[in-house]
């Protein structure tokens, strides 16, 4: 089979790999339809994830049709259509039993780190009953994609660590694809405003018409400043981090008001000041997370009843023989104006 491999820092290729077996009675192999790439896997490439080795196959998104079933499967059937969770649940551990799923002992993120991922004709999937979800007929299978790690990273890194809630004010750094999830999501509490802060004027026009209330171009390096102009100098309560680079993990101290929440949802691969001379008296809170997908099947719903339309997010699309492009122009936004890019076999 085709397959989007990891060769290195700054490498991808498109290598031929074996179909994958079933390896463990709890294991399904799925036949990818669409997956994506996520900035994680361009962090991948930087060198910031020394879990995954060169040889991987990259990818933890996507939807496809249940090819085959280990003997303890007993959610999913052969020709099921599903979203394939970008964290792996044995929803046995100890981990799983308090909802972290992302810490579980056997599984968490692996797809495309630890074990080859999704950017292929086929994928194995291990702990298939509580990794997999199922697709309702007629659904818009492009638009799901964005279920498998976006819109629940967006919304439980970002809005839900935030603590986001009605007629606050809320500070998104980052208006890349995983920012305008938070965005979009920010709004089932209807805050009462949402700054969008970004380098790139087309990331935040679309922001714009997302919903986001403000837009604050960083490109001028005073952008915290505009914030604090904006909110009369006291700062905003929620400051989600949507980049993962030290320049924005400050921006989000220097504008959090007292009593805030600075959320970060950002791979960092290099250590960040935190300047407690500054924060310590001012009641902030500051949380860190991975995503544990417990909340796909509500934002499934949300999706089914369009009260979210998370395909606008979509930008490009590559057949997997172009995956080599698709990387150039998902890695070159600011010039491409890409956002998220669908992959199909």
């Amino acid at each position: 089979m085709k397959a989007g491999v990891y060769h290195g820092p700054g490498m991808v290729v498109l290598d031929d790999r074996p179909v994958p077996e079933i390896s463990a009675p709890t294991d399904a192999i799925v036949k990818i339809l669409k997956t994506t790439i996520c900035g994680t896997d361009l962090h991948i490439l930087k060198g910031d994830v020394p879990t995954c080795a060169p040889g991987r196959i990259l990818g933890h998104e996507g939807v496809g049709i249940v090819e085959r079933i280990g003997s303890g499967v007993t959610a999913f059937h052969q020709g099921d259509h599903v979203i394939i969770s970008c964290i792996s649940a044995c929803g046995k551990c100890e981990y799983c039993r308090r909802g972290m799923y992302s810490h579980c002992i056997t599984g968490g993120w692996i797809l495309g780190n630890e074990i080859d991922g999704t950017q292929a004709e086929y994928v194995r999937i291990p702990h298939a009953d509580t990794s997999l979800y199922l697709i309702p007929k007629g659904a818009d299978e492009e638009a799901l994609v964005m279920l498998s790690d976006i819109l629940p990273t967006g919304f439980e890194c970002g809005v839900l660590n935030g603590k986001v809630e009605p007629g606050s004010t809320v500070a998104i750094v980052g208006a890349g694809p995983i920012g305008l999830a938070a965005l979009l999501t920010a709004q089932f509490y209807s805050p009462a405003e949402i700054i969008m802060i970004d380098l790139d004027e087309n990331r935040l026009q679309v922001a714009k018409r997302f919903g986001a209330t403000t837009t604050v171009n960083a490109a001028h390096g005073k952008a915290a400043e505009t914030v604090m102009k904006l909110t009369g100098g006291r700062g905003v309560d929620t400051a989600i981090e949507a980049v993962g680079v030290p320049a924005t993990f400050i921006t989000c101290e220097n504008i959090v008001a007292p009593g805030g929440t600075i959320a970060n949802i950002g791979v960092h691969g290099v250590k960040v000041d935190l300047h407690l001379e500054r924060l310590w008296s001012r009641n902030i809170t500051i949380t860190t997370r991975l995503v544990d997908t417990v909340t796909t099947p509500m934002l499934l719903k949300t999706v089914q009843s369009q009260r979210i339309d998370p395909k606008r997010l979509i930008t490009h699309r590559f057949k997997l023989d172009n995956i080599v492009e698709a990387y150039d122009i998902f890695g070159r936004a600011s010039s491409t104006q890409a956002l998220k890019v669908i992959i199909e076999p």
